[in-house]
């Protein structure tokens, strides 16, 4: 079983986004999603315990959706994405996956990490 983890930096700001709502889907079947896990951005851009203690991926396809609407709006700045989802792949169980993004009003940028 794997586990998760994700950063947000907004790199407009040149530092992490705080405050920052961030969904965690499972896909079930075909077209469907289930979700597992809400949070929101500490002040340097992670969620800690995203997952509940004890809990852990399997293999599968997942989504993370990040409000950066919400964010944006907070920060009284209008960007063009109202919010970036990002689908990965979770392929090898005991991996640990970590999905950070790189905010600004105008574009972004994701990877696997470390």
């Amino acid at each position: 079983m794997s586990t998760l983890s994700t950063h947000v930096l907004d790199v407009s700001l040149g530092r992490p986004a705080a405050n920052l709502p961030i969904l965690l889907e499972a896909q079930i079947g075909a077209t469907g999603w289930k979700e597992l896990a809400r949070g929101v951005t500490n002040a340097d851009g992670r969620i800690k315990d995203f997952l509940p203690s004890g809990t852990s991926l399997s293999a599968g396809v997942y989504r993370l959706t990040f409000d950066t609407a919400a964010y944006f709006a907070s920060k009284k700045t209008r960007g063009f994405y109202p919010y970036v989802q990002v689908v990965f792949e979770i392929a090898e169980a005991g991996e640990h996956y970590h999905v950070p993004l790189l905010l600004s009003p105008f574009g972004f940028s994701t990877y696997r990490g470390s």
